[in-house]
């Protein structure tokens, strides 16, 4: 299947956008994250992740976005392993996509999902890589083993 581009993939792109930007104003102002740290650089950074993954362009991760996400961090899960995580994410069996609301609940919660987690660690390397530029340390003899 070939990725839809164009005037028409970026319109529905802008229209998901604003969508999600609704709902993270909604969060923005829910007194349930007003002790949230940075709330608004966080929103964003999960706009953008869930954004990447939403396959479908319904607004929702499907299984088939999970799957890609997960394999894209190099973590490929099974069926089963996916119909895991969606459900609780999701809070429950029968559904079977991720909206962004159930996303942001998953990030923002107390809870700690497995995709959480992997995320959460995802983005934990990501900081890392951007820190080390630059040539390596000089080593002396007392740094060696």
């Amino acid at each position: 299947m070939t990725e839809p581009r164009g005037k028409a993939y970026g319109l529905l792109k802008s229209q998901q956008e604003e969508k999600l930007n609704s709902i993270n104003e909604a969060f923005l102002s829910d007194s349930k994250y007003a002790e949230e740290e940075d709330l608004a650089t966080k929103l964003e950074m999960f706009k953008k992740k869930y954004m990447e993954f939403d396959l479908n362009d319904k607004g929702d991760i499907d299984m088939m976005g999970l799957k890609r996400m997960l394999e894209k961090l190099g973590l490929a899960k099974t069926h089963l392993e996916l119909k895991k995580m969606m459900s609780e994410v999701a809070g429950g069996p029968s559904k079977d996509t991720i909206s962004y609301h159930d996303f942001l609940n998953m990030m923002l919660g107390k809870r700690n999902a497995i995709l959480k987690l992997i995320l959460m660690f995802e983005g934990m390397g990501k900081e890392q890589e951007q820190k080390d530029v630059g040539p390596p340390s000089r080593k002396t003899f007392s740094d060696l083993p």
